[in-house]
């Protein structure tokens, strides 16, 4: 039986996710024989948003698809930049006049490697329903290649998991992103099939909230006033987990938490 090692990151957040995928992603894919990566890029611009330009520098850093979110549009660049690059994808239950692709299949090697970006809806825009689009692109998909990693950009625990048990035995892997902190939920479903985290996490400061300095998050909930948020560059932290899957059948074979900090470093 043959194996891909697929690695999947969280929410990179601004100059420090980005610095540490420069500096430690491939001593990381060497260590667990990865043979392809996606990352969840929405928030790589100072911490909301992508360009052109962090785009480019987290695929020179080794990643092979950019998902997104929530913050997608959060930045004008990205109008330029999404409708012709196919490795950075936007959730895909968007209205279909948003420039973009949600899903694509990608090519490795003698393999063929699909990823679809989805976004909740419970507590995040009132947008297509996620599980009746993933059926859609599971459909299509499935005359072409049985791996399937979806990223799940949403708020609410119980919507990813229900996510993971309606798609359990059509895909290889459902993680969640979005929320920033990695959750310690990583199984493989009922199925023997279907891998699953809620969170994977995110490519950030170990020393920050969500991504960010500390006093203005604290400032926020305790005045009630607004304070601007700016990412911290102390301390970088990669999370994610690894996925080994059989490259034919697409089955999940194993999920491994990954987590990396670099206590020294400043970005």
């Amino acid at each position: 039986m043959a194996k891909k090692s697929i690695l999947c990151l969280g929410d990179i957040i601004g100059i420090t996710g980005r610095y540490a995928l420069k500096h430690y992603l491939n001593s990381i894919k060497a260590e667990h024989n990865i043979d392809f990566v996606i990352a969840n890029g929405e928030n790589s611009a100072n911490g909301i948003g992508i360009t052109r330009d962090t785009s480019s520098e987290i695929f020179n850093s080794g990643v092979d698809v950019i998902t997104t979110g929530n913050h997608v549009w959060a930045n004008k660049d990205v109008f330029a930049l999404i409708p012709t690059e196919h490795k950075v994808l936007r959730p895909y239950n968007y209205p279909s006049q948003s420039p973009g692709l949600g899903y694509y299949i990608y090519e490795h090697l003698d393999t063929k490697i699909a990823v679809i970006n989805l976004m909740g809806r419970t507590f995040m825009d009132p947008l297509d329903c996620p599980f009746q689009k993933a059926d859609i692109a599971i459909k299509h998909i499935k005359e072409r290649t049985n791996l399937i990693f979806i990223d799940f950009h949403a708020e609410a625990t119980a919507e990813k998991q229900a996510l993971a048990y309606y798609l359990d035995g059509q895909v290889s892997c459902v993680f969640g992103t979005h929320t920033h902190v990695q959750t310690a939920d990583e199984k493989i479903l009922i199925s023997n099939h279907t891998s699953y985290i809620t969170d994977v996490g995110m490519c950030g400061s170990y020393e920050s909230i969500i991504g960010m300095k500390k006093e203005a998050a604290i400032a926020r909930f305790v005045t009630k006033i607004p304070h601007r948020f700016e990412v911290e560059t102390v301390c970088p932290m990669i999370n994610g987990i690894v996925v080994e899957v059989d490259d034919q059948s697409g089955k999940s074979i194993n999920i491994k938490r990954v987590n990396y900090t670099y206590p020294k470093d400043n970005a």
